[in-house]
């Protein structure tokens, strides 16, 4: 059986072993991973749709306060919400981590804490690949039956997050401070968001089965 096509959206200077980790976490569940960049031609067609980690997202996007020390990518935006907005509406899988989380809030109407160690007075600092952070699973969330766990330790390697919900989305997951971790679509079959990168965390089955649910909806949906 032809492997479904899994479009992943990276900047155009994202580093080989990062993209390495996002190729490898697709084909190893059965899809054929895509890599989209701003100076890559846009695909017609794809089977499922990961936006991808990467730098912050423009603040006049989202109504936010404009930050002097960040680092934006204006022309993935611009191709990633040109993806969202045509691929939403055809019902195809997509599954954003960590920026991409924050991304499909923003295309849905929703808006971002700019800096979480600024607007959270003493939040401990934790921007690490390894499973540092705890967070809680809503039960009978989409995201609770993919993982089939109530919580899990994850990475973290953010200092924005998602405040306010957009439109349909629905908040499923906070770690321990309260912040934001998981989002999904009341109106959707597979729009989820998670802040996390579970392409990092390779022999943790929950993390694995996100992934691997990803590629089974878009196989189904194809």
């Amino acid at each position: 059986m032809t492997r479904p096509l899994i479009g992943i959206t990276t900047s155009d200077r994202k580093s080989h072993l990062a993209w390495w980790f996002d190729w490898f976490a697709v084909w190893r569940h059965g899809g054929r991973p895509l890599r989209l960049s701003p100076s890559r031609p846009r695909p017609d067609t794809l089977d499922g749709l990961i936006i991808g980690g990467g730098d912050d997202i423009q603040a006049t996007l989202y109504g936010g306060e404009v930050q002097l020390d960040v680092r934006l990518d204006p022309a993935r935006d611009d191709l990633e919400l040109d993806l969202l907005a045509r691929f939403i509406p055809a019902h195809t899988p997509v599954l954003g981590i960590c920026r991409g989380a924050q991304l499909i809030n923003v295309h849905q109407g929703g808006t971002l804490d700019p800096d979480i160690y600024t607007t959270h007075e003493g939040l401990k600092r934790r921007r690490t690949v390894l499973p540092r952070k705890t967070v809680d699973i809503v039960k009978g969330s989409q995201l609770h039956g993919l993982l089939d766990v109530s919580w899990c330790r994850v990475n973290s390697l953010h200092h924005q997050a998602v405040n306010v919900a957009g439109r349909g989305i629905r908040i499923v997951a906070r770690d321990r401070d309260g912040l934001v971790q998981g989002i999904e679509s009341e109106d959707h079959d597979f729009l989820i968001g998670v802040q996390w990168h579970p392409e990092w965390l390779i022999f943790n089955r929950p993390q694995q089965r996100l992934i691997s649910a990803l590629v089974s909806a878009a196989r189904a949906r194809r």
